[in-house]
């Protein structure tokens, strides 16, 4: 028996369709990726130049220039330290809405989630005064907390996803075998929520490596990241392109390979509880 083909104009449609959005997402990327390699002659160069002869010289002055690795340093601390300590506040009140359920569970958790609505500006001016009282402003801490804080709702509503996933009964017969609450909680609950835990650390430390606002309105040479250096290669002479572009395939560059090797976890951190 002949076996059929499975081209078709649909799957042609399909095919050619699917390729046209890659490309489409993908020309910012690659031609920030060709731009950082130029120099400012040719990055404004109009027609654009495709072939030209690469040079390092923006990346050597992006390094000499803003010190590239104090900026990258502070991202690395804000954003790992943020997260861990989301994590660690969001685990148990997503184990306490997900296994001891209460009447306004559901209401707390959209109240949490309705806080992710507000613009960021809104907040700005009392955080902002908080900081300066505090003696926080240009600081890490400042971007630690307000990090925490602001993805704080995610975490939760992605762990009790999670935890939701795992059968009570299990934890009731840890309990029945004598185990204490910590032991149900690192010895049973942590190790069949993991892959729980993986992705919406892994969710929350991109969003905190590519906040912007907060950085830019809080931190300034001290306590900066990466966002805080691209910003800085605007001034009123006007845009450095070949700079800019090198500055921010810098920024970006960590964070895409990391998201890169982490897809799988990623993908499934943002499905969770859309397929039961």
């Amino acid at each position: 028996m002949a076996r059929q083909s499975t081209f078709t104009p649909a799957y042609a449609a399909r095919t050619v369709g699917a390729w046209a959005v890659a490309l489409l997402l993908f020309f910012p990327l690659g031609w920030l990726l060709l731009t950082a390699f130029k120099t400012e002659l040719q990055a404004i160069a109009i027609p654009p130049e495709l072939f030209f002869s690469p040079t390092l010289e923006n990346f050597h002055e992006v390094q000499e220039r803003s010190d590239y690795l104090h900026y990258a340093w502070n991202s690395v601390v804000t954003s790992v330290a943020s997260t861990l300590i989301g994590l660690a506040i969001a685990a148990p009140a997503a184990y306490a809405m997900a296994f001891h359920k209460g009447k306004r569970d559901k209401d707390i958790l959209m109240w949490m989630l309705s806080t992710k609505m507000m613009p960021a500006v809104g907040a700005l001016v009392p955080i902002y005064v908080l900081a300066q009282k505090s003696h926080l402003l240009d600081t890490q801490l400042a971007l630690i907390i307000v990090f925490t804080l602001s993805n704080l709702p995610i975490m939760v509503w992605m762990l009790y996803s999670a935890f939701k996933e795992i059968p009570n009964e299990i934890l009731e017969a840890a309990r029945m075998d004598g185990a204490t609450l910590w032991q149900e909680a690192s010895k049973v609950l942590l190790p069949l929520s993991l892959g729980g835990f993986a992705s919406t650390g892994l969710l929350c430390l991109v969003l905190s490596w590519n906040e912007a606002f907060w950085s830019l309105n809080l931190t300034a040479a001290q306590g900066g990241t990466l966002a805080t250096l691209i910003a800085s290669y605007s001034s009123p002479e006007g845009l450095f392109w070949a700079k800019l572009s090198a500055a921010s395939l810098m920024a970006i560059a960590p964070i895409v390979i990391f998201g890169w090797f982490s897809q799988k976890q990623l993908v499934q951190g943002l499905t969770f509880g859309a397929v039961k």
